[in-house]
C-alpha cells in the first residue's frame, strides 16, 4: 500500500490526503481503485479521490510508445506518456500533436479525459476528434477497446468525461505532419473587448491558430484591450538557418505572499503587459515552446498566487449570445475585483464528439484568479452570467462550480449519465469533482472486481 501523500490539482486547492499507486503496469494498479491520475495539471479536484485515505492509480510510469506509422501518422501509446515527451520525440521528425493545450505537462490519458483544445479549435476541434481508439479498464474490471466505430457510446462518454467512465490505459490517435518546427506569428494590439472579439472572428478563416491576452482589469473603454496572436507553422524557406534548441526554463522556488495579486497590483501588471508591445502589429518566427507553452518556461508558476492557491474560470460563450457577451462577463469580473494578469480569449468551433466536451461555436474566456474568501461568490456570479448567455464552463479548470449551475449549463448531461450508468451501475468510479458537480456518492474502498476478462 503506498503511503499517504497530499494531493492537489495545479491550483493547489483543494488538497486531500490520499495514496497514489505508481507502476509501469497500469492495468494492474487500476484494479479496485475509483480513479486514475496523470500529472495533476487539471486545476481543481477532477484528479482527486472522493474521500481522504483513498487510493488512486498514477499513470505517469506507464509511458511507452507502442506503435507509430510515419505514413499515416497514427501513434499508439500508453496513457501515461506526457505531451512533453511527444513533442521532444516527434517535433524534430516533422510531426506534432493535432491539438495541444497550453502546457506540455499533461498525459495522453488526461488529454482524452479533458478532451483538450488549443489555439486551433476553430479549425481542428478538440483532441478527441483525432483519437482513433482507446483501451479502458471499466468499472467491473474488464478491459475494453472502444473508438468512433467500436463501443461508440462508451467512447463518446469517455472523451471529455473527466476519467469517470473507466481508467484510460492506451490511446491511439493521428499525429499531424508539419513543414517545420517553427511558428510564423503575427500579434496585433486591439483597443477593447468589442474590437478584440471582432478581430478574433475576422482572423478565424485566415489563420489556423488564434489566441490572445486581454486586460480584464481596466474598466470602461479600455476593458478587454489586448494582444491578438495569429499563427501557423512556418515554411522551410521562412525559417532560414535557425536551429531548434530547447528553451531554457526558470523555476519559481517559493510561494509569493498571498494577496500580492490584488485590485491594486493587477492593473499595474496588465498595463505593463499592454505597453510591452510597442508597435501595433508585430510579425516574426517564434520558437514552438514560446508560442504553445509560454508559462512552461517558468516551472511552478502557480506559486505566484501564494499558499492559498488559485483557480481558473473558463467559460465558452456561444455565438448566439452576440458580440456583447464577453463584455458582460468581464464587467462582472471587474466589479467583483476578480481581475488577473492571466486572461486569455480563444475562438471556438463546433461541438465535438465527446458528450461532455467543453467547446462549442463561440469564444472561450479563461481567467486565473487567486483564491480568496470571496472566491466562491465570484465564481457563482460568473456562472450565473454564463448561464444567461447560454454558455458553460470547462471542468478541467474548475474547483468551485455548484451542482445546480453545472446541471443547468449542460443539456447533454442526461445522455452522458445514462451511458455511464450502463458501464458503471454501482457508481464505482468517482472523483472529488464528480461528488461536487454531479452529486456522486463517495464509495467505500473498492475491492478488485471478480470480472477481469477482456472484451474487445
Amino acid at each position: 500500500m503506498p503511503p499517504l501523500a497530499t494531493l492537489s490539482g495545479w491550483g493547489r486547492v483543494p488538497t486531500i490526503e490520499a495514496r497514489e499507486s505508481l507502476s509501469e503496469n497500469l492495468p494492474e494498479i487500476t484494479r479496485g481503485v475509483a480513479l486514475s491520475r496523470g500529472l495533476g495539471r487539471s486545476y481543481g479536484d477532477s484528479s482527486l479521490p472522493a474521500r481522504a485515505g483513498a487510493r488512486v492509480a498514477g499513470s505517469v510510469l506507464a509511458d511507452r510508445l507502442l506503435a507509430f506509422s510515419s505514413t499515416s501518422g497514427v501513434l499508439r501509446a500508453e496513457a501515461g506518456v506526457s505531451l512533453k515527451h511527444l513533442v521532444e520525440t516527434f517535433l524534430p521528425r516533422g510531426f506534432f500533436t493535432p491539438v495541444s493545450p497550453g502546457t506540455q505537462y499533461v498525459t495522453l490519458g488526461g488529454m482524452v479525459a479533458s478532451d483538450v483544445h488549443g489555439k486551433g479549435h476553430h479549425r481542428d476541434g478538440c483532441f478527441g476528434a483525432h483519437v482513433t481508439a482507446l483501451k479502458l479498464r471499466v468499472a467491473d474490471g474488464r478491459i475494453v477497446d472502444c473508438g468512433p466505430t467500436v463501443e461508440r457510446d462508451l467512447f463518446r462518454a469517455t472523451v471529455g468525461g473527466m476519467g469517470l467512465t473507466g481508467h484510460i490505459l492506451e490511446v491511439e490517435f493521428r499525429m499531424q505532419r508539419i513543414p517545420s518546427p517553427w511558428i510564423y506569428a503575427e500579434s496585433v494590439k486591439v483597443p477593447d473587448i468589442d474590437a478584440y472579439v471582432a478581430a478574433l472572428k475576422e482572423a478565424a478563416p485566415l489563420w489556423p491558430q488564434t489566441v490572445g491576452w486581454i486586460d480584464c482589469s481596466s474598466p470602461g473603454k479600455k476593458l478587454g484591450r489586448g494582444i491578438l496572436i495569429k499563427g501557423r507553422w512556418a515554411e522551410p524557406d521562412e525559417v532560414g538557418r535557425r536551429v531548434l534548441r530547447p528553451k531554457r526554463r526558470l523555476s519559481m522556488p517559493f510561494n509569493l505572499p498571498s494577496g500580492l495579486l490584488n485590485p491594486v497590483t493587477v492593473p499595474i501588471l496588465n498595463a505593463v503587459l499592454w505597453h510591452k508591445q510597442v508597435a501595433r502589429v508585430r510579425r516574426g518566427i517564434l520558437h514552438p515552446e514560446s508560442y504553445f507553452y509560454p508559462l512552461d518556461q517558468l516551472r511552478d508558476w502557480n506559486r505566484l498566487y501564494g499558499r492559498r492557491g488559485m483557480t481558473q474560470h473558463q467559460c465558452v460563450l456561444p455565438d448566439a449570445a452576440g458580440p456583447g457577451a464577453a463584455r458582460r462577463v468581464l464587467e462582472i469580473l471587474v466589479a467583483r475585483g476578480g481581475a488577473s494578469p492571466l486572461c486569455v480569449i480563444k475562438d471556438c468551433g463546433p461541438e465535438g464528439l465527446g458528450l461532455l466536451s467543453f467547446p462549442r461555436s463561440g469564444i472561450s474566456i479563461a481567467v486565473d484568479v487567486p483564491v480568496r474568501a470571496d472566491t466562491q461568490a465570484l465564481i457563482d456570479a460568473l456562472n450565473e452570467q454564463v448561464l444567461k448567455e447560454g454558455g458553460r464552463i470547462y471542468l478541467a479548470k474548475d474547483a468551485f462550480t455548484r451542482v445546480e449551475h453545472f446541471r443547468a449549463m449542460e443539456p447533454r448531461l442526461a445522455e452522458w449519465q445514462a451511458i455511464r450508468r450502463r458501464w458503471d451501475p454501482e457508481g464505482r468510479i468517482v472523483s472529488a469533482q464528480s461528488v461536487r458537480v454531479l452529486g456522486d456518492v463517495p464509495p467505500a474502498e473498492l475491492e478488485p472486481s471478480p470480472r477481469a476478462g477482456r472484451a474487445a
